[in-house]
């Protein structure tokens, strides 16, 4: 009852404007509480109590080391730590081990900040009023991180992937405002889809003009890592990407992306003809069989014949660009773009934008990489996954259906 009541009059004493201020000191009181019973635990005896007998834990308490620091995610409190003497081995703290200036969630959240767009000049304006004076801020321990992420960068381009036989690979080269060397310079992308329906970034690497050579070293390490075979490759229009293709992945078929195509086309008509021949692309696209498919393009060919610039990208690209009629239904709006690589880059662009900070091919790469490896985790499985496996291991389809042996 009396404790009751003692809170009930604390309650009243405290007003919205303090909360902040009391939680922290009830924490920072726990906290030490906690570090008391620790060390009571450890000699087997409580504060002032002398040992029982010789064949306890030998040892005794003395005082407190100095005020230190320590930072959780609602602020900064002050404790104190119990110091020990003369044990047989030492005493280490579970509960707030030496050197540990902040939680596991602090940590996590400044690295966090930092790769979504946070300058690590602006840390101290942006966290100092909310984690308090004393919070470890400093600019070492970011680039600390930068480098941990450059090791493990290292270590994921290197590393074995399982998997050989691949259903379907994903390739672009993306050009994003970071400090990536050169002019032109772009970071060369591959992801592919296991045959769980997932789908994972198998190679990121910078690159030159996305020219043969870039990609067929990339697709030469993406080889020797594991990834042996591929069913289909997607990608844009890029004489360099499908080149390289040809020679590191010549049993591939190959799928040009709707998008890229149709910008080359609406580029090459009259303003005015623009939103009528989108519609016809459309057509063409979204036809339910390669039959229904060149029906829409022979209209389109008509309609268009003055124009023989853009009649002839659609006709020239026509086998690469109806690739996916050769695979399940089900997986056909994966597989008309290469949206499945420009998506998670929208992230990336936003962060690259807002900051200028990536001076660096270096810092630029890994950190492009790291936003990515967040992205990784919240991809949507390909529609139908089931269908995954049966892809890779060379089912055969016609117009989305699969081609069955005779009985």
């Amino acid at each position: 009852m009396t404790e009751k009541h003692i809170e009930g009059d604390e309650s009243k004493r405290i007003f919205y404007g303090e909360l902040e201020e009391f939680a922290r000191g009830k924490i920072r009181q726990h906290l030490q509480d906690l570090l008391e019973q620790e060390v009571s635990e450890w000699l087997g005896r409580e504060k002032s109590e002398r040992k029982a007998n010789p064949t306890e834990q030998p040892g005794y308490r003395n005082g407190y080391g100095k005020k230190r620091r320590f930072t959780l995610s609602m602020g900064t409190i002050e404790i104190r730590r119990p110091r020990v003497r003369n044990l047989d081995e030492r005493f280490e703290s579970k509960v707030l081990p030496l050197f540990k200036r902040q939680t596991q969630e602090v940590r996590e959240l400044i690295p966090e900040l930092y790769l979504h767009g946070l300058a690590s000049g602006d840390f101290e304006l942006a966290l100092r009023g909310l984690l308090g004076e004393g919070a470890p801020l400093s600019g070492s321990s970011l680039q600390r991180l930068k480098e941990k992420w450059q090791g493990e960068y290292e270590q994921w381009k290197s590393r074995s992937i399982e998997g050989a036989d691949w259903a379907y690979l994903w390739a672009d080269g993306i050009y994003v405002k970071a400090g990536l060397g050169k002019e032109k310079a772009a970071l060369l992308v591959v992801i592919g889809v296991q045959r769980d329906g997932s789908k994972r970034f198998l190679a990121l690497e910078p690159g030159y003009r996305e020219s043969k050579e870039s990609w067929a070293l990339v697709l030469r390490q993406l080889k020797l890592r594991g990834v042996r075979g591929a069913r289909l490759f997607v990608g844009d229009g890029n004489l360099g990407l499908w080149a390289a293709v040809g020679e590191i992945y010549p049993q591939a078929q190959e799928q040009l992306c709707w998008n890229h195509k149709m910008l080359n086309v609406i580029d090459a008509v009259r303003k005015k003809e623009q939103t009528e021949v989108k519609k016809y692309l459309s057509s063409m696209m979204y036809a339910e069989s390669r039959e229904q498919a060149l029906k829409e393009r022979k209209k389109f060919e008509q309609a268009f014949r003055h124009t023989p610039k853009a009649v002839k990208t659609v006709v020239e690209n026509w086998e690469r660009l109806t690739a996916y009629y050769d695979f399940p239904h089900e997986h056909w709006k994966h597989l008309r773009t290469s949206n499945v690589v420009e998506s998670p880059f929208s992230r990336v662009r936003l962060r690259t934008t807002a900051s200028r900070r990536f001076k660096s091919q270096v810092n630029a790469t890994c950190l492009i990489w790291k936003t990515l490896m967040v992205a990784e985790m919240s991809f949507r499985k390909l529609n139908a996954p089931n269908l995954v496996e049966k892809v890779a291991e060379g089912k055969k389809y016609d117009n989305g259906k699969e081609i069955r042996a005779a009985a």
